[in-house]
């Protein structure tokens, strides 16, 4: 089996079968005795390509490729194993080489059960690590070959009279060099005639032989022969086709009778005809062929001996001649019966009247002398000869000085009878127009000569036309029209072209062939015209396919004539609609007006008609949105707000209507961009009446609070910046926002107590206007809260709040209490500083016992006040930084 330690056998070799290793010895080691011999068995198909992997012997061998000197591998008979694969001699890989393995050449005598075997022997070097490996590549058949006759036609010989059912071997049966299910599995006729067909019929060897059963009665007189081809089919996947002209000859059987044309035939002959004078010729025809066509001609018994020797028959031909002197006193008339002979048969009977006139004196004698080829009166012209071409000449003799004569032509045709020229009693025969051998291939003339005594005598003369190739093959239609649908099974069936020639024999016989236009998948016998497809068609890849074909006939020089056929690929439902992106992303304002174009999905079908119609429809979501059918344009059926869901994914499904219906999914995302339509909104301060507990010795620089807000939006909609925009109590400067993060800072000492009120502005950024909320932030400074109700007054309590001269991005970018501005009092404020500051330096000793009690009380009631205020921000600064998060995403 193939060593799993070397996953690259797979990846390279593309080889089917298994190798297999056998190790006679203990597994290889660079320390071990190589003195014995190991074999290596590999499997492979024939035909692989240039550089197929094949095996690795090192790695099958298990050595250590990490020993000094390295293993070198090599093959001694290189002229036979390079031919057919190749070895590297450091890794021990075989590959196949230039020359694809061919079984069925390497191993021309295998039988079925043999195998093909490429025995190599590959040394293991350097010499001390000296080794002999045996190996064996076993070349598996492939289905390369097709099944093959013999001969291209073969001939068979069937009798006319061959009973129903039986069986003709057909002796030239197909040879196919690849064994097994590969090899020949049946036989089939291309067109059967309704008369014949075949059956199979395996002998002890597994040979099979194909066997013509005649399945209806034969007749050769109404169809001599039956051409067509016999298939020779092999098991492959897919299998291969070998073919031969199979053609049948019907044998005649003597099953016909001679017949007369003519059964009564009247001659008038004159009492002084000469001897040898043509009287008449009888035709008796038999539809039979070769000896039982043969007819004899004879006398009937009852004919007189004396009147068969006055009237000589042709036994052969059915010629009556003259062969005596007529006397005419003693008859007037002589009544022949002549009977045709055919074998094994009663002969047919004809009579022949010759009436005899009586003369005066002799009749006058018509000379011919012809000029076209004559046998036995039969004259034959060739159809190209023009018109006016001579025949024969006529010269009239035995006529009185005191007679006239007169010469004249009987019979149809385009024949003429003529004085030649100056000379008297010459008389030309031509023709007046060209022959044509298709409308008549025979006529029968007679050569009348009368005198001025009413004495006539009659010359018969036939004449026949010689065909000639001057008609090419005419096709039944010029222009063929075929549908066939899509994926047709290869060979399939498309039309049986029809062309005729009126010409005769081999120039009358017509062979197809396809034009030069052709393309190569179509097929067509050259012998029955029909036209077959060798591949399955694509209508997606070609719809319509137009050549010619061409009707050429066998004579010299050869015509022909050409019929246009145009094939045309009927669709099937063979393509699924496609969407032209694997999936679509649209991005839609929030707010968009309902019903209005989200976005459009754009879907093809190869397919046409019916099956290329694509109608879509939503999988999930449609009470939401909807879709067009078929323009596929996405639409909300509502207006859509991105704070309560930012994003749809919704499966839009393409069906055709095609039977039956094909279709595919496609994913759409429909992501909501923000719109600035929700101001900030501030939790903490939770109101405008809440407050806080500030000790006057809050150290300037201390954080005091938080204003905490959030906005809906996302993006910049989302930004918040924190300002203060008004004031009451306290003095300018004394308290500082963090634009950012909201955080509230005393920046000056606190020398008053009551009540502070900060309104803060909470503002967003966006576009095109910021959206904001207020909210008041309020400070008890105190050392205690001893009067709730108090406080509570001064926050209802209305007053006016002094508006900050500074706004909040100047104010924050300086540092120092010289960011603001002194009171119009400060004058006095200063004065009273001082003053105080001088009274506190003369009580502070009295005073310090006191101040260190009250100190630790204060700090007992702040600790209490601030701890719930500290943990209230914490949360709300968790809160904040989750939001940002969730904004950012």
């Amino acid at each position: 089996m193939f060593n799993s330690r070397h996953p690259s056998l797979s990846k390279r070799g593309g080889i089917w079968g298994l190798c297999i290793l056998l190790l006679y010895t203990s597994p290889l080691s660079c320390f071990a005795n190589f003195s014995q011999a190991k074999e290596l068995i590999y499997k492979i198909k024939e035909g692989l390509p240039r550089g197929t992997f094949i095996g690795a012997i090192g790695v099958d061998l298990n050595l250590d490729f990490s020993v000094d000197p390295p293993f070198l591998f090599n093959l001694p008979q290189k002229k036979v194993s390079e031919q057919y694969v190749t070895l590297n001699n450091t890794t021990g890989e075989l590959y196949a080489s230039a020359t694809e393995i061919d079984r069925e050449t390497l191993c021309p005598d295998n039988s079925e059960g043999q195998r093909c075997v490429l025995s190599l022997d590959v040394f293991v070097l350097p010499q001390r690590y000296f080794q002999l490996i045996k190996v064996k590549i076993f070349i598996e058949d492939v289905n390369d070959n097709r099944p093959k006759f013999p001969v291209d036609e073969i001939c068979m010989f069937v009798p006319e009279n061959t009973p129903i059912n039986a069986r003709y071997a057909v002796e030239q049966s197909a040879v196919d060099p690849d064994l097994g299910l590969h090899g020949v599995q049946t036989y089939w006729l291309v067109n059967d005639f309704g008369m014949f067909t075949l059956d199979v019929e395996e002998n002890e060897g597994g040979e099979l032989t194909p066997f013509l059963i005649v399945t209806e009665t034969l007749d050769r007189e109404t169809q001599a022969e039956y051409i067509t081809d016999i298939i020779a089919e092999d098991g492959g996947t897919p299998p291969l086709l070998g073919a031969a002209t199979l053609k049948i000859v019907i044998t005649d059987v003597n099953d016909n009778c001679p017949q007369f044309r003519e059964s009564q035939i009247n001659v008038t002959l004159h009492g002084n005809t000469t001897k040898g004078v043509h009287l008449a010729r009888l035709h008796a025809f038999d539809p039979d062929l070769g000896a039982n066509a043969q007819i004899s001609y004879a006398y009937s018994e009852r004919v007189p001996r004396d009147t068969r020797s006055l009237f000589h028959l042709d036994r052969i031909t059915g010629v009556i001649k003259l062969a005596g002197k007529i006397d005419t006193g003693t008859a007037t008339f002589y009544k022949l019966t002549i009977l045709a002979n055919g074998p094994g048969c009663i002969p047919a009977v004809a009579t022949v009247t010759v009436h005899i006139i009586k003369v005066v004196t002799g009749p006058p004698a018509v000379i011919p002398r012809y000029i076209a080829p004559e046998k036995d009166g039969v004259v034959t012209i060739k159809e190209s000869e023009p018109a006016f071409s001579p025949i024969a000449f006529f010269t009239i003799k035995n006529i009185d000085m005191n007679q006239k004569v007169h010469c004249h032509l009987e019979g149809t045709g385009p024949f003429r009878l003529s004085p030649y020229q100056l000379f008297k009693n010459e008389y030309l025969l031509e023709t007046t127009e060209p022959l044509d051998y298709e409308k008549t291939q025979e006529y029968e003339l007679i050569v009348v000569a009368k005198n001025t005594r009413q004495l006539v005598i009659k010359t018969f003369l036939k004449v026949q036309v010689l065909d000639e190739n001057d008609n090419a093959p005419v096709f039944e239609q010029s222009f063929v029209k075929i549908s066939v649908e899509e994926n047709n099974p290869p060979n399939t069936f498309l039309t049986q072209l029809q062309a005729t020639d009126q010409d005769s024999e081999s120039r009358g016989e017509v062979i197809y062939l396809l034009g030069g236009d052709a393309p190569g998948i179509f097929v067509v016998d050259r012998m029955t015209g029909v036209l077959t497809v060798a591949t399955s068609l694509d209508r997606e890849e070609k719809e319509t396919y137009r050549f010619i074909v061409r009707a050429v006939d066998q004579g010299i020089p050869r015509r022909e004539s050409i019929a246009t056929v145009m094939v045309t690929v009927q669709d099937r439902n063979d393509n699924s609609p496609r969407f032209i992106n694997k999936d679509f992303t649209f991005f839609v304002p929030e707010n968009f007006p309902g019903y209005g174009e989200i976005g459009v999905l754009s879907v093809t079908d190869a397919d046409v008609g019916e099956n290329g119609w694509v109608a879509l429809s939503i999988l999930n979501g449609s009470d939401i949105f909807m879709i067009d059918t078929g323009r596929g344009a996405l639409r909300a059926k509502t207006s859509l707000d991105r704070e309560q869901q930012g994003t749809y994914q919704l499966w839009i499904e393409a069906v055709d209507g095609g039977e039956p219906a094909l279709s595919c999914v496609t994913m759409v995302t429909v992501l909501l961009l923000d719109v600035n339509d929700n101001p900030p909104i501030v939790l903490f301060p939770q109101s405008n009446q809440s407050y806080m507990l500030v000790l006057p010795s809050t150290l300037p620089g201390t954080s005091i609070t938080e204003v905490y807000a959030v906005d809906k939006d996302t993006g910049m909609n989302a930004v918040i910046a924190y300002s203060i925009i008004k004031r009451k109590g306290g003095e300018p400067g004394s308290f500082a926002i963090d634009p950012e993060t909201g955080n509230i800072t005393l920046k000056r000492e606190l020398s008053n107590r009551g009540l502070y009120s900060l309104l803060v502005k909470v503002s967003d950024h966006g576009q095109p206007e910021p959206l904001y909320s207020t909210v008041m932030v309020n400070f008890f400074v105190n050392e205690t809260v001893s009067n709730e109700s108090y406080i509570q007054s001064l926050l209802t309590r209305e007053a006016d709040v002094e508006v900050e001269e500074r706004p909040w991005y100047i104010g924050q970018m300086r540092e120092g209490p010289e960011r603001y501005e002194l009171f119009p009092c400060q004058p006095v404020i200063i004065a009273l500083s001082v003053t105080s500051l001088g009274l506190f330096f003369l009580v502070v000793t009295l005073t310090s016992y006191i101040c260190c009690k009250r100190f630790k009380k204060h700090r007992k009631q702040r600790s209490e006040v601030e701890i719930p205020l500290k943990m209230k921000n914490d949360s709300m600064q968790a809160v904040n930084r989750k939001l940002r998060q969730i904004s950012n995403i």
